[in-house]
């Protein structure tokens, strides 16, 4: 583990993937993956159905636990933590399919993504219940916080708003919103882009550009719109069938001959679109 530690400090990598590998029955999800995240960076994590992609993330957030290998963020291995200790750690995400409590506020949604802060002990729902100083001061925090992260995505007007009847696009904003309320040092994105038309894929460009200065994020990034991954991402990882197949530059990856295959058995590269057409997409499960 020490080695391990090492090599990821000079590198100055804030995550590092080392030898990651699970299985499901007979089922190999994830080989022997290892790539680094610099700190500051955007990656963008690519590969067609079934690749492993959100796999990984559920193994960074602890959702699953790896068969073998290490995943260190901050010069500490993830697998020693528990799946609720993850975000106190400073690692954030979001998912593929929108997770909100339909039934309530977009501000209450948000707030959801800071239990962990209001509430740090067993015994905070006492303090709750008597309006104890401490605890409305921590719950004002955390209030100004969430409203904070909805006027970042541009939803500060929706607060009081119930989620139910709001548009797709709309709670995937209010998702990141949650993700970003917990002040995230790593932001994992599983396909933002999901569900959104070409107009909203370039304004989700926009925003992540923004977020990712403003917040001073390290993001990594899973999705199917290329397009969107080859324009706002410093490096791409590919992996397909659970293994990694090509890692480097957006334009290295688009040019790589396994990657082309892999997408689209043609020599179009993912990336590459004629006018008009938002470019190839791969399905979102994976």
């Amino acid at each position: 583990m020490g080695r391990s530690l090492t090599l990821a400090a000079i590198s100055g990598a804030l995550l590092s993937v080392r030898d990651v590998s699970i299985r499901f029955g007979g089922i190999v999800a994830l080989d022997r993956v290892s790539f680094d995240v610099a700190e500051g960076s955007i990656l963008g994590l690519i590969g067609p159905n079934g690749a492993g992609k959100t796999t990984l993330f559920n193994c960074v957030t602890r959702l699953y636990r790896p068969s073998a290998g290490q995943i260190i963020f901050d010069g500490r291995d993830l697998l020693g933590d528990r799946p609720h200790q993850i975000v106190s750690r400073g690692v954030a995400r979001t998912f593929q399919n929108v997770e909100l409590f339909r039934r309530m506020t977009v501000l209450d949604n948000v707030l959801v993504g800071l239990h962990t802060e209001v509430s740090r002990t067993r015994f905070d729902w006492l303090g709750t219940a008597l309006g104890l100083p401490w605890t409305r001061r921590g719950e004002r925090r955390a209030r100004e916080r969430a409203l904070e992260a909805l006027e970042d995505v541009g939803l500060a007007g929706l607060a009081d708003r119930q989620v139910a009847g709001l548009s797709f696009g709309t709670q995937k904003a209010i998702e990141l919103a949650r993700a970003l309320a917990s002040r995230p040092r790593l932001l994992l994105l599983d396909e933002p882009a999901g569900g959104l038309n070409h107009q909203e894929v370039g304004e989700l460009a926009e925003l992540l550009r923004r977020l990712h200065s403003s917040y001073r994020l390290t993001l990594v990034l899973v999705e199917h719109h290329m397009n969107l991954v080859m324009n706002v991402s410093d490096r791409v990882v590919v992996l397909h069938f659970g293994r990694k197949i090509a890692e480097g530059s957006p334009q290295q990856v688009q040019e790589d001959r396994g990657v082309i295959e892999a997408y689209l058995g043609t020599a179009e590269a993912p990336g590459q679109s004629s006018p008009g057409h938002p470019g190839p997409t791969v399905p979102s499960a994976g």
